[in-house]
């Protein structure tokens, strides 16, 4: 059933929607009265999410794909294109960390892949939607939101040299690489869709009681085990509010947790590393056929 864009009833696509953080910012705005689309990779997850939060209406949709593959983002932006004319928000949730190298068979690192290339593939292939919804819309209420990471602080800037870590690659590191690629995304993508009213904006979540950390390397799952966890409807809630609050749209190309704005480090404030970025991404996006 196509979706069309209906004035009293926004549309939300939310990717990494059949569990955690995803799943818990899909059922909020279903219940709050939006379409929602979801993305999701394991089927007895998504089946799950798909009967919890449709509850037999039709305020959710699940769809399937694997976001390591950059063929796989092409192909749900299609689904997704073929289910509604309007999209309102695009929530860049889904994400991971592997705890060793995984070259994909279209030669992308899979943390890099399914952190920084997906959301921006997919946010690239949805950006005509989300073009004509902002024609319709009032100002800076169509948005495209990244969940980062705190673990950005960590990182001394982009590895220009190895963007993918295909040759020095350590897992630690290419989470923190990738998650600071989702703030420098979310900065120039700012930059580019500002005078089509289209706000982007940036969270990170915290330290949260998900599946997240399930193919990660044992010193990251002791690290979370030690840590103090919050229940996914936490960022969740910090997702709805930017999706959906008249605040949230004041600037663009911020960055928040819990609702309140804070400074990411220096290395995610560099224009000239955003643009750089972007014009990497795009080369290494053509190189695989995208």
């Amino acid at each position: 059933m196509t979706v069309t864009l209906d004035v009293h009833r926004p549309t939300a696509v939310v990717t990494g929607a059949s569990s955690g953080i995803g799943r818990a910012t899909a059922h909020r705005l279903v219940a709050l009265g939006w379409r929602v689309i979801g993305v999701g990779r394991d089927p007895r997850r998504c089946a799950a999410a798909e009967r919890e939060i449709a509850g037999g209406g039709d305020g959710f949709t699940m769809l399937r794909g694997d976001f390591t593959l950059m063929s796989e983002v092409i192909r749900v932006a299609s689904e997704i294109r073929s289910l509604t004319t309007g999209l309102d928000v695009l929530i860049n949730n889904a994400g991971g960390v592997r705890d060793r190298r995984i070259v994909t068979a279209e030669g992308a690192e899979a943390t890099f892949a399914a952190n920084h290339l997906a959301p921006f593939l997919l946010t690239r292939e949805l950006l005509p939607l989300l073009r004509g919804t902002a024609a319709a819309r009032r100002p800076r209420s169509v948005r495209v939101i990244a969940v980062a990471s705190t673990a950005h602080r960590a990182s001394k800037g982009m590895n220009w040299r190895d963007l993918q870590g295909l040759e020095t690659f350590h897992a630690g590191g290419a989470y923190v690489q990738a998650k600071l690629a989702n703030i420098l995304f979310t900065r120039e993508l700012a930059r580019r869709v500002a005078a089509e009213g289209i706000v982007a904006q940036v969270m990170h979540p915290g330290v949260v009681a998900t599946n997240f950390a399930t193919y990660g390397d044992p010193a990251l799952r002791a690290h979370l085990a030690a840590s103090v966890q919050v229940a996914p409807d936490e960022p969740a809630e910090t997702l709805v509010w930017l999706a959906t609050d008249p605040a949230a749209g004041r600037g663009s190309g911020r960055y928040f947790h819990r609702k309140r704005e804070e400074i990411p480090a220096e290395v995610a404030r560099d224009d000239d590393a955003a643009g750089r970025l972007w014009v990497e991404t795009e080369k290494l996006l053509s190189a695989m056929g995208c």
